[in-house]
């Protein structure tokens, strides 16, 4: 589904997950940053490793 397609959906649940989503997102990078250790994430089709380090120049940028 597309946010434009979220935006229109009939169930709040659905509506909203977008957010819970990004709220879940940012709060794994904290922890990882936290406990210096990476996430793993999807850019396209790749799956990437994301270092602690790069959590926190991303977040300093």
């Amino acid at each position: 589904m597309t946010r434009h397609e979220l935006g229109k959906a009939k169930d709040k649940d659905l509506v909203s997950s977008m957010a819970a989503m990004k709220r879940a997102a940012a709060m794994a990078r904290k922890a990882a940053v936290q406990t210096d250790t990476a996430i793993v994430v999807v850019h396209g089709e790749k799956i990437v490793r994301v270092t602690a380090d790069d959590l926190r120049k991303e977040a300093g940028s």
